[in-house]
Order: structure tokens, then C-alpha cells, then sequence
């Protein structure tokens, strides 16, 4: 689904990839990483994905004084975004692998 108002180019809203522009609904590694991000928010069963990824990005802004840098180290993210680009990656996936992405 393309939203043009969207401030980054793909976001997961279970069970949504929202994009900016229709070029990124194309886009493999765009695409991948929010489809990661769905797998992740189904095996949490949603409502408590986005509560941990909340509480992980507050926990993170706390220890770093930093948005970006709390965001890229949010646990679910550092998975989708070590995984982005391994197109067999979505098919060997295992169960919760966001647990081993933890600093």
C-alpha cells in the first residue's frame, strides 16, 4: 500500500507494508525487511510485538540519547536489517530468531 506522506521508504502495520513511493513496493530488500518484520509480529501475536518493540525503542533512547541509534539497535530491526539482503533468508528463518539479535 503507498503512502506518499510517509516520512521512510517501508513500514510494517500488521498486516500492512506500507511504502512511500510505488517504485519501493518493488523494491526486494524494502520488502523483505517488512516482511520480516511481519513474521515477526505474528509469532508475538501482534499486539505484544509492538508493545516490545516500543518498549525496547524506549530502553534504547534511554541507554543511547539518541533516536537513530536507539532505532537501529531495537532488536527487531537489527534482525530485518542483518537479513534484508539474503533473498533465501525468509525460507530458513527460524522461530523467534529476533532473540539472538539482543547486544
Amino acid at each position: 500500500m503507498v503512502v506518499r506522506r510517509l516520512k521512510v521508504s517501508g513500514m510494517a502495520v500488521y498486516p500492512f507494508i506500507l511504502v512511500q513511493k510505488p517504485t519501493d513496493a518493488h523494491d526486494p530488500v524494502i520488502i523483505r525487511h517488512e516482511t520480516i518484520h511481519m513474521k515477526q509480529a505474528e509469532e508475538l501475536f501482534i499486539i505484544p510485538f509492538y508493545l516490545l518493540y516500543l518498549l525496547n525503542y524506549l530502553f534504547n533512547l534511554y541507554k543511547y540519547r539518541n533516536h537513530d541509534q536507539a532505532y537501529l539497535n531495537i532488536v527487531f530491526e537489527r534482525e530485518a536489517y542483518r537479513c534484508e539482503r539474503d533473498s533465501t533468508y525468509l525460507q530458513h528463518r527460524r522461530l523467534w530468531a529476533w532473540r539472538f539479535y539482543f547486544k
